[in-house]
């Protein structure tokens, strides 16, 4: 119904934002990243929007990025993943860090937007292996052919299993263990991937 709205910012808290269109101010539910982005009040934004229908309310959700909606109406579209979800997810994660995690099953950090439990995560990542390969840039490509790298051997395997248990994501710990040399013991990739991620924080 509503591609886009265009209009001045009159509100805005922790996960709305209210935008005056000609006298009429629209409020949408949004992203932590969209709020980041549309200004201070009295400023002009666009916002692309989605009108979720229910029995008894209009939901209008607002997001300044036209891939964060588009990612929005995938995650909507998993089994168990209703608007909220989708919003924590994307606050949480942004759809270029989304696909990574979903394509590297990293389960923790979708897990880590508030509100969602292992099972919907691991809905997500089953459910949009193949649907979000075209938000991964290509510097991610680099990281994706780092993390496969550390799959393909059992050391490797083994050090990002202990990283994981560290504390680290598993996008974290397969990124760098998959940069070093496969071949060597696992608790050697372990100790050099800790100090690839301390230079990386």
């Amino acid at each position: 119904m509503f591609y886009s709205i265009t209009g001045r910012v009159v509100h805005t808290d922790a996960t709305s934002v209210a935008v005056d269109c000609g006298g009429v101010a629209f409020n949408c539910s949004a992203t932590a990243n969209t709020l980041r982005n549309i200004g201070a009040i009295g400023d002009t934004v666009t916002l692309y929007t989605y009108l979720n229908v229910r029995e008894d309310a209009l939901d209008m959700f607002g997001f300044y990025d036209k891939d964060e909606l588009d990612c929005f109406k995938l995650l909507i579209n998993v089994t168990g993943v209703g608007p909220k979800a989708a919003l924590a997810i994307l606050s949480q994660l942004t759809p270029n860090r989304l696909a990574v995690c979903v394509a590297s099953g990293d389960i923790k950090s979708i897990t880590a937007a508030q509100g969602v439990g292992a099972k919907i995560a691991q809905r997500v990542v089953l459910e949009l292996k193949d649907k979000l390969k075209s938000y991964i840039s290509s510097e991610n490509r680099e990281e994706l052919a780092a993390i496969n790298a550390a799959a393909s051997s059992s050391a490797g395997e083994e050090a990002v299993d202990a990283l994981v248990m560290l504390g680290y994501t598993k996008t974290e710990a397969a990124s760098a263990v998959g940069r070093l040399d496969q071949s060597l013991p696992s608790d050697e990739l372990i100790k050099q991937a800790l100090r690839l991620i301390s230079k990386n924080i």
